[in-house]
Parts: C-alpha cells; sequence; structure tokens
C-alpha cells in the first residue's frame, strides 16, 4: 500500500508541476526607449507581434511603367483623376488597385462591364475620391507620414472595406429618462480597450476639433477649467491610440512630465499631427460621400464610415512595419488630373497653439 500511496503522489506532483505551469503568463519583450530610472520601457508581447506579422507583408510590386506616350485622359473617357498618367501607368495602377481592394470581385467591384466609363456604380465614385485621398496624404501631409507614404492597400489590405473605420455611437439615453445621457460609459468597446471610458472619443477630437489637452499649466482654478468628463474623452483617446499602434503611452510621453513637451519623445509630434490628419481626412473625404453611399454602408445613426489611428496603423507603431510600399507607385505620390487645379485639395493649415512644437531631439 505504501508503494501505491507514494506512486499516487508523485503523479500528483508531476500534474501540479504541469497544471501551474500552464498558468504562468508567458514571457514578454520590452525596450527601454528613455533614460533609465523614468520608466520608459516599450513592452511588447511576442505573441501579439507575431499574429501581426502576416497582415503587414507588402504585396509584391508590379514592374514600372513607362511615363511616354499618350495620356490615360486620351486614351480612357472619364479619366477624371489619372488622366495625366500615361495610359500604361494608369492600367497599372488599376490592376494594383483591384490586387489591394477587391481581389475576389475584381473589375467589377468598381466598374460596369458593359461601360467602363460610366459612375453608375458607387464604388467606383468612392474610389476616385479615395485616389485624391491618398494623393493629399502623400503630398501634403509628410509631417505625419513622412517619406513613407500611403497606398490603397495601407488601410485595405485586400479587404473591399478596411476591417478599422468608425461610426457615431447612438447616445440616446437607455431605459428611463430620468438616467439622462451616459456618454457611452460603461458600454465597454474594443475601440477603448474594453475599459469603461467613453467609447466614441473620436466624434469631438477627430471630426470636431475640442480641446484635447486637459492638463493645467497654472494653478487652480483660472489655469484649468476642464472637467473630469472631458478627461475621460482624451484618455480615450489615447486608449485607441496606445492600441492602435501596439504601443505604452511612453512611445510618445516622458513619464517625469506626461505635459511636457520639451521632454517628450519626437513621436509625440508625429501624433500631433496624425490627429489632424485623420480629421482632415474624415472632413475633406469621408463626409462629403454620405450621399454616395447605399443606406446599407452607414453607420447606426446614418453617418460615413470616418478614419481614426487603427485604419492604417492597425496594431503596429508604423503602417506595414515602416515598409515604403509608396515608392513603388509614383502614381499615388502626387496629383495627376490633366487638370491640377480641378481635382487637388488644398492644404490643411495648421493654426492650433501647438504649432510651434519643440520637442528634445535625443
Amino acid at each position: 500500500m505504501r508503494a501505491y500511496a507514494i506512486k499516487f503522489l508523485a503523479l500528483i506532483s508531476v500534474s501540479s508541476v504541469f497544471l501551474l505551469s500552464g498558468c504562468e503568463r508567458p514571457p514578454m519583450d520590452s525596450v527601454q526607449h528613455g533614460y533609465r530610472g523614468t520608466g520608459m520601457v516599450e513592452i511588447y508581447n511576442p505573441r501579439t507581434v507575431a499574429a501581426l506579422a502576416d497582415n503587414n507583408v507588402v504585396p509584391v510590386a508590379l514592374p514600372q511603367a513607362p511615363t511616354d506616350g499618350p495620356r490615360a485622359g486620351q486614351v480612357y473617357k472619364n479619366v477624371q483623376v489619372l488622366g495625366g498618367l500615361s495610359a500604361a501607368q494608369f492600367t497599372r495602377l488599376m490592376v494594383s488597385m483591384t490586387s489591394w481592394v477587391a481581389p475576389n470581385e475584381g473589375c467589377v467591384y468598381c466598374h460596369n462591364p458593359v461601360n467602363f466609363a460610366e459612375d453608375s456604380k458607387y464604388t467606383k465614385v468612392v474610389a476616385r475620391k479615395m485616389i485624391q485621398m491618398n494623393q493629399h496624404i502623400n503630398t501634403d501631409w509628410s509631417s505625419h507620414v513622412s517619406t513613407t507614404g500611403v497606398t490603397c492597400y495601407t488601410c485595405h489590405r485586400g479587404n473591399n472595406i478596411p476591417q478599422q473605420i468608425w461610426f457615431k455611437r447612438d447616445d440616446t439615453p437607455m431605459g428611463s429618462d430620468f438616467m439622462g445621457g451616459k456618454a457611452g460609459q460603461n458600454e465597454p468597446a474594443q475601440s477603448v480597450g474594453l475599459s469603461s471610458l467613453p467609447n466614441d472619443p473620436f466624434t469631438p477630437f477627430l471630426l470636431g476639433s475640442k480641446d484635447i489637452r486637459v492638463n493645467g499649466v497654472t494653478a487652480l482654478p483660472s489655469g484649468n477649467k476642464h472637467s473630469t468628463k472631458q478627461a475621460e474623452w482624451t484618455y480615450g483617446l489615447m486608449t485607441h491610440m496606445a492600441t492602435s499602434l501596439g504601443v505604452n503611452c511612453t512611445y510618445c510621453h516622458n513619464t517625469r512630465s506626461f505635459s511636457s513637451w520639451e521632454d517628450s519623445p519626437p513621436q509625440r509630434a508625429t501624433a500631433w499631427y496624425g490627429i489632424r490628419l485623420a480629421r482632415d481626412l474624415n472632413l475633406k473625404y469621408m463626409e462629403p460621400l454620405k450621399s454616395t453611399f447605399p443606406a446599407n454602408r452607414l453607420g447606426e445613426t446614418g453617418d460615413v464610415a470616418k478614419v481614426y489611428c487603427a485604419t492604417c496603423h492597425q496594431g503596429v507603431y508604423k503602417p506595414l512595419n515602416g515598409a515604403k510600399m509608396a515608392q513603388d507607385y509614383p502614381e499615388l505620390q502626387t496629383y495627376h488630373s490633366s487638370q491640377p487645379d480641378a481635382t487637388k485639395v488644398t492644404p490643411v493649415k495648421i493654426s492650433d497653439t501647438k504649432a510651434d512644437i519643440k520637442v528634445s531631439k535625443r
């Protein structure tokens, strides 16, 4: 009996080891991002990074097309945005866009196969506007995209509709009238990391231009007139930005003083422009398309889909892990209309109080 008892205890011990080892959190990776002692360390989950790898593989670019020869506007009808390209360049871009946005449907996703020139499909009208938006970003927003640039694939990744978009939330009070509006709180959403923060911090900041900064700069009460609720909207946006880029708060902020621009990493200035880029695109390109989209493509409040940080970044600190895919597509690097003045969008004018951003160069 004693031998059986020893074997039983040994079996229990071995089983406990395997059981407990399964409860241990797998190791995480960390990268020191600032001076020692400041707590500025980026924490990365190797399993999450590996899971995102396939989504950030850049497709092979088609060979460059010759720039000489007849213009696309001379060869094809109703070419409103890309008429200044050579016919070969135009064809190359159309084939590429098909693989980026509609790999299963092909050309007919946007075009009537009987008459490619007509605008009978709403998808063609939207695609034309998106090409303009793409050119606008690469031409006028180097303050955020630098020389990396964007293409249709940056957002679409082989999907008709980008997987990361947002709509306004229905803020109608739930239950009895006396409950009042909850501002989207206590309704956990992925947009704010499943927290109890307002789940639509995008309408005030990425569609409107509400003040994001809530830190006081002088002694209360004159130095800070922001409420706790306003701070929660800001925290909601910051949570979304960190999640979208797969980083910690310290990617843009110095723990010594979160509000100090002088002590912040350069990434904070890039993020500042990114917020204004998203707002610019939503106001100039997405909102005007509301009447173009059918009802089934609109949100619960009847608004059009809009962009935010996750639309491009999709979990990594640089879209497509920083691959300079746009360099292979000069067709999207600048405006190519045969009548440039008719399609070019006036660059946004920064008039915000942070226009003279000063950041640390270290």
